[in-house]
């Protein structure tokens, strides 16, 4: 009987695995624009990425040179959140910085 339990229990296991999926990865990118100073920028990628300075200066010349720059990628939740972030304080700042995310 022991053995019958320990079969249907692997079996339960192994079905659960097969089931359990990696969520979905998104990019967040900035994008450049005219008036957003490069300083500002470089205060958001370590404050909201956490990004070291000299990674968030790396960043930030992407996005100037090509017009977009990839953050990170997230988790859906934490990719909404980030760009709600960034945005939020990109405004109460006066800059007209953009922030989106995309499927990875």
């Amino acid at each position: 009987m022991g053995t019958v339990k320990t079969d249907l229990a692997d079996e339960v296991q192994a079905k659960t695995r097969h089931r359990v999926k990696e969520p979905e990865l998104y990019k967040v990118l900035l994008h450049n624009d005219d008036y957003t100073t490069m300083e500002f920028v470089v205060e958001i990628l370590m404050a909201v990425f956490h990004k070291s300075p000299a990674e968030s200066t790396r960043i930030m010349l992407n996005v100037h040179q090509k017009g977009v720059g990839i953050c990170g990628i997230y988790t859906y939740e934490v990719a909404e959140t980030k760009v709600d972030t960034v945005e939020k304080l990109s405004r109460v700042n006066g800059f007209p910085l953009k922030c989106s995310m995309e499927r990875e």
